[in-house]
């Protein structure tokens, strides 16, 4: 948790309540009586969310809402299993003992069409004109777009980015690598210290670290993720590209079994890697590490490499949003909200919870964190069409069989003929 902040006497319906709702185990369910004190008091929204790390921020900005409009937002912490399913059950399949229903609630852009379409998603109304792109990188604004609706307001977002230790490359006199060949290249030439035990290495057994392999080129649902005519996996390009990430091997032997990306941030932290990849926590992470003196290096943050001067290297993005229950019967003033979440306090998302803010205009203490928008700007969203929920791990599955061998066309071929399968 990082620090908080403190409420003022106003507020303490709001502490009350977030005393009953933040209990472990369960779907939280909010007595009557604290029910019926809420509404005795002015008008409430009850907000859904999964993430631990924002309930301060969230009960901070809630307050400050009641105290600037006479509306009570509920933050409501849910264990994340069967998320959209619970939220559905709240909404449709009502009885005495379900949680009080959910009037806007967060959520991954890649369960937006099955929001949707289950009608536990409207179409926002965008009033104050917030989702442009002079408030958003067309990134987001594409993970929050369905059937060319914006179903959500853009809230925070995770990517992967190119870490590597400055201490090092400013003894070793040369320029961060630019590209894949780049790295190759440094690796052959460098005069590593003692204690450097890998040039480059990342956590190849996930995806999420992987698919800017890939991703410039290899095609799912197009710029908003939700287009099924436009899927294209096995191409010239993605074969290529493939099979680069495949002699990677041959000069950075990494078991897919052992590694993790705990253990590659922690040897990055003790200098024993130069370059990794690395996704936001690694900012607080690092950072603690040299306030007490276990990471004892200076660190740069950049784009990630492209693999060759012809071949562009695109990370993978999701955008965590703000959506409006359309079963709700508050919409308005759930939008309201979502809109005034987006707007007012992204200054104060990162320093209370360690997310960073899907909009620009945001300014961080930590210069590192700015690296994360421009990777993020130029990222693909994860993918949000039904027929390709699965679509990751069989991807996943498919570059670990890569790393290890196997023939890239066959393996290729055999993913794009399943998900073609799934697409019907």
């Amino acid at each position: 948790m990082h620090g908080k902040k403190k409420l003022i006497s106003v507020f303490f319906t709001i502490a009350l309540l977030a005393a009953v709702i933040f209990t472990a185990g369960a779907i939280p369910v909010v007595s009557e009586e604290i029910q019926e004190t809420a509404f005795l008091a002015g008008d409430s929204l009850y907000f859904w969310y999964t993430d631990d790390s924002l309930t301060d921020y969230l009960t901070n900005v809630s307050a400050s809402y009641y105290e600037e409009k006479g509306v009570h937002v509920i933050p409501v912490l849910q264990t994340g299993l069967e998320y959209l399913e619970e939220i559905n059950d709240a909404s449709v399949h009502r009885t005495e003992d379900s949680p009080q229903m959910p009037d806007l609630y967060i959520i991954g852009n890649d369960s937006l069409e099955k929001a949707y379409l289950a009608g536990l998603a409207a179409e926002i109304k965008d009033e104050d004109g917030i989702c442009t792109a002079k408030t958003f990188p067309q990134t987001a604004l594409d993970a929050v777009t369905y059937g060319g609706k914006f179903v959500a307001y853009p809230f925070y977002y995770e990517t992967s980015v190119f870490l590597y230790n400055k201490t090092y490359m400013e003894q070793s006199e040369k320029e961060v690598p630019a590209t894949v060949d780049g790295i190759l290249a440094f690796a052959d030439e460098y005069d590593a210290p003692e204690q450097v035990e890998a040039v480059f290495k990342w956590d190849v057994s996930d995806i999420f670290y992987n698919y800017y392999f890939t991703g410039n080129y290899m095609i799912v649902g197009g710029e908003a993720g939700d287009d099924p005519a436009r899927i294209d996996i096995d191409n010239a390009k993605t074969r290529e590209c493939l099979q680069i990430y495949q002699n990677l091997n041959q000069f950075f032997s990494i078991d897919t079994e052992e590694v993790t990306y705990d253990t590659v941030l922690q040897e990055f932290i003790d200098g024993k890697i130069v370059m990794t990849v690395a996704t936001s926590d690694a900012v607080a992470r690092l950072e603690e590490a040299k306030a007490d003196g276990t990471f004892v290096y200076e660190y740069g943050i950049t784009k990630m490499p492209d693999l060759t001067e012809n071949l562009e290297g695109r990370s993978l993005s999701v955008t965590n949003g703000i959506v409006v229950n359309g079963y709700s019967e508050k919409a308005q003033k759930a939008n309201d909200f979502a809109a005034y979440l987006t707007k007012d306090h992204a200054d104060e998302l990162y320093a209370g919870t360690g997310k960073i803010a899907s909009r620009y205009g945001v300014s961080y203490d930590n210069r590192n964190v700015n690296a994360f928008m421009d990777e993020y700007e130029d990222s693909i969203s994860m993918p949000k069409m039904l027929g390709t929920s699965n679509f990751w791990v069989q991807l996943e599955i498919s570059f670990s069989r890569i790393w290890a061998g196997e023939d890239v066309e066959q393996t290729l071929s055999g993913l794009a003929a399943q998900i073609g399968r799934q697409m019907g």
